[in-house]
């Protein structure tokens, strides 16, 4: 298991960074690599976020010295959301069929995780989002089908999109994460515009369904010293609560949201109208 550690960032120091700078502190560059579990620890409410490909082999998440406990989920909940291939996701014994798009809310307290792929030839690409726990909630699978849509925006805005909710209290009890994945219509480019902040919980996005030549270009800082990452498929983006998070591509695509903080409500936001940022 590979640990990456980011540390916080104050958005005053923010707005002085470089191109390079702004990549190295909040883009996650590297999601999924053959057979290895890459992971990103945020210490922006101590999110973790990264990718899981087993292809040939199982994979499994320890605990240990990075993780201050002796097991992964000693103290920690889970989200994940598969973006590849079939596989299989074994919870102390207990198996679930994780197919393409299926989620999946882990609670604290597993011991023994095990992640597996249907076919090496089209392996599955766990996206993965943990964040701290203080009680166990039950294991639940959650198939596109029974997450929360929401239907958003208009041709004429270029932002049609449908919101699906899966780690929701419309979904499923956590402590606090709250995951979920946003698909664009075909011919809309823009996510979450207008945009906003929560002053009571970060985010992390993953753009992906990408081809190899689109971008998509992530807003982020304060509303008025705003920045931009340039993100290729299945790569990430840490957002802090001071920053906007918003997105135009080069074409329609996929993103997973994950939230971490102080409470779970969807629509607990601090708008900005377009005619306020800079």
């Amino acid at each position: 298991m590979e640990l990456n550690v980011r540390y916080a960032n104050h958005p005053d120091d923010v707005q002085h960074y470089t191109t390079e700078e702004l990549r190295e502190h909040f883009l996650i560059e590297t999601l999924f690599t053959a057979d290895k579990v890459q992971l990103t620890y945020s210490h922006v409410d101590r999110i973790i976020a990264g990718g899981i490909m087993p292809v040939k082999q199982s994979l499994t998440l320890v605990g240990g010295k990075d993780m201050g406990a002796d097991t992964f989920f000693e103290r920690r909940e889970a989200g994940i959301i598969n973006i590849g291939g079939a596989g299989k996701i074994t919870l102390d014994g207990e198996v679930f069929d994780i197919n393409p798009r299926d989620g999946i809310y882990i609670g604290m307290g597993v011991k023994d995780i095990q992640m597996e792929s249907v076919s090496a030839d089209n392996p599955a690409k766990f996206y993965f989002n943990s964040a701290p726990a203080h009680k166990a909630y039950p294991h639940v699978k959650i198939e596109i089908s029974q997450a929360n849509p929401i239907h958003l925006g208009e041709d004429a805005t270029a932002n049609k999109r449908t919101i699906y909710q899966y780690v929701h209290p419309a979904v499923c009890e956590s402590c606090q994460l709250v995951m979920g994945m946003t698909m664009l219509a075909e011919g809309s480019v823009w996510n979450t515009m207008p945009c906003h902040t929560h002053e009571r919980r970060m985010e992390v996005y993953c753009y992906f369904d990408l081809d190899e030549k689109d971008r998509v270009m992530h807003f982020m800082g304060k509303p008025d010293q705003t920045r931009h990452i340039v993100t290729a498929n299945e790569q990430a983006v840490i957002s802090p609560s001071w920053s906007i998070h918003s997105g135009c591509g080069t074409s329609n695509y996929t993103f997973i949201w994950g939230m971490v903080g102080e409470n779970q409500t969807f629509d607990d936001m601090d708008h900005v109208a377009p005619e306020d940022l800079r």
